[in-house]
Formats: structure tokens, C-alpha cells, sequence
């Protein structure tokens, strides 16, 4: 049984996610760690504007069981976040599109406006090489990148953004100033 007070949480933030461009119609991955060994994550068919109980599914962080059939593709990376940093308590991956868009022609986004400055500074953009074997080798990299760094956010070059963090309302800031500190450059950018 998925705990209705953490499914409501993740359902209103799914939908304020959506709203902004976090995630887009069935493209995007949420979950919670629930204890030691388990967590919770949005289906693969999960509609974020539309979130319930149903929209969830419960997985043991150590073995793989049927509900993983109907889990999110990103499931086995949130799991192996999960084993390997401790502090994480929820994840978010999401396709922003003006985070995603500077991607594509940077290497790394160095921030101008006063909230991308202070919080981030400068972040690097990963290449993830292949994209053929991208989700061969996606749980490794992205677990490692994000346990050597700081500021718990992966942006990976045309593929999106990783988060993760101990507090909910701190994985959204970070989320939402990402976005718009992207946002702002790439208007800026149209100025000149």
C-alpha cells in the first residue's frame, strides 16, 4: 500500500511540474524513498497533469519484481540513486525546455540573473556520448556525476535534468530556478 499523504504530495507537485514544462504529458519520471529499501515512482503511462494513487507504483531498491513492468523507464536509475546517496529522498527527471534547449548549443550554463548566480554559479552540461547506449549506461553516470557533485542537479546535454534532494521544496526551487535562470538567457540572447 503507497502512503496517500506522499502520493497526494507528488500528485500536486507533478501538476505544478507540468504546468511549468517540467515534465511533459508522459515524459518525466518523480519518486520518493519510502524506507531503507523501497521507493515510490510514477508509472510509465502515468499522466503528470492527472496524478493518483494509480499513477504510482512500489519498488524495493534491491530486487526487481513484476511492478517494475509497469514502472517508469527511469526507474532502475532512481534506484541505483537511492543505493548510492543516502541523502536523496526524492528525484525528479524532467525535459525543461529552455534548460533543455541550451543544452544543445553549450557546454555549460554560466548564470547571470541573481537567483541562477547565487544558487548555482556556473553548472557543466554532460555529453552522454552514444545515445544509442544511453539508458544502457545511464544509471552509472548519472549516479556518479551526481554523487560527486554539489549542487544535486545534472543537466545532461539534449536529454534533460536530473534532481535530486533530501527536501522536497528544495528539489522545486532548484528546479524552477534552473528554468528560469535558462529562460532568461535564451531571451536575452534574442536581444542582441
Amino acid at each position: 500500500m503507497i502512503d496517500s499523504n506522499t502520493v497526494k504530495l507528488l500528485s500536486n507537485l507533478s501538476l505544478t511540474m507540468f504546468r511549468k514544462n517540467f515534465f511533459g504529458i508522459y515524459h518525466g519520471a518523480i519518486s520518493a524513498k519510502v524506507d531503507h529499501n523501497s521507493f515510490i515512482i510514477n508509472t510509465a503511462d502515468a499522466i503528470f497533469d492527472e496524478m493518483s494513487e494509480n499513477s504510482f507504483c512500489h519498488l524495493s531498491t534491491t530486487k526487481q519484481d513484476y511492478r517494475w513492468n509497469i514502472a517508469s523507464i527511469e526507474a532502475h536509475i532512481h534506484a541505483t540513486i537511492y543505493n548510492n546517496i543516502h541523502e536523496a529522498k526524492y528525484i525528479a527527471f524532467g525535459v525543461p525546455i529552455f534548460t533543455t534547449a541550451y543544452t544543445l548549443d553549450h557546454d555549460k550554463i554560466v548564470f547571470d540573473d541573481y537567483f541562477g548566480k547565487t544558487t548555482f554559479g556556473e553548472v557543466p552540461i554532460i555529453n552522454p556520448g552514444d545515445y544509442n547506449t544511453w539508458y544502457d549506461r545511464n544509471a552509472l553516470e548519472i549516479t556518479k556525476y551526481l554523487k560527486e557533485s554539489n549542487t544535486h542537479v545534472m543537466i545532461i546535454k539534449g536529454v534533460g535534468m536530473y534532481v535530486y534532494d533530501r527536501d522536497i521544496n528544495e528539489l522545486v526551487r532548484k528546479v524552477a530556478i534552473m528554468e528560469n535562470s535558462c529562460r532568461l538567457l535564451s531571451i536575452r540572447s534574442s536581444y542582441q
